[in-house]
């Protein structure tokens, strides 16, 4: 039996310790909103926050999250994420959604440490998310645009 806390309420999973984190919220607790892209951490469509941390969840194993604070889509509702999900609404980011959790996940963690990131700073966080649609441009926009929401 695995306890941590998920979208601010405890947990109890009883499951192999060596299942990923993925198919837990997806398949043990019926959140589908982070998604299955590539099963190796290179694509961000599962990324989750584990302990405020952007981090892939097809790759954290149940037995590897004990006691730890996990984040999904569904429940993020802080300042940052916020704002990136109005500019993402403003600059029409989205195209075929797929990867978009992921991309507010690691955008919104981005702005939780950096403010106003530069072009390099968006351009790091946001590597290992990939847009099967090629949405990066405007994605970059939007985070600008986010971080401007938030300074106003």
């Amino acid at each position: 039996m695995t306890e941590f806390t998920l979208n601010g309420q405890t947990q109890r999973v009883e499951a192999d310790p060596d299942m990923p984190l993925l198919w837990v919220l997806r398949d043990e607790l019926k959140l589908t909103g982070t998604k299955f892209g590539c099963g190796v951490a290179a694509c961000g469509a599962c990324t989750v926050h584990i302990d405020g941390v952007p981090t892939r969840s097809c790759q954290t194993f149940l037995g590897d999250i004990e006691g730890a604070e996990i984040t999904t889509i569904e429940s993020i509702d802080t300042p940052e994420a916020r704002a990136i999900r109005e500019a993402w609404v403003e600059l029409q980011v989205p195209q075929c959604g797929y990867c978009q959790s992921g991309q507010i996940m690691s955008a919104s963690a981005l702005l939780a440490e950096t403010p106003k990131p530069s072009d390099e700073d968006i351009d790091f966080a946001m590597e290992g998310n990939i847009c099967r649609c090629a949405s990066y441009a405007r994605i970059r926009r939007a985070i600008h645009r986010a971080a401007e929401i938030m300074e106003a």
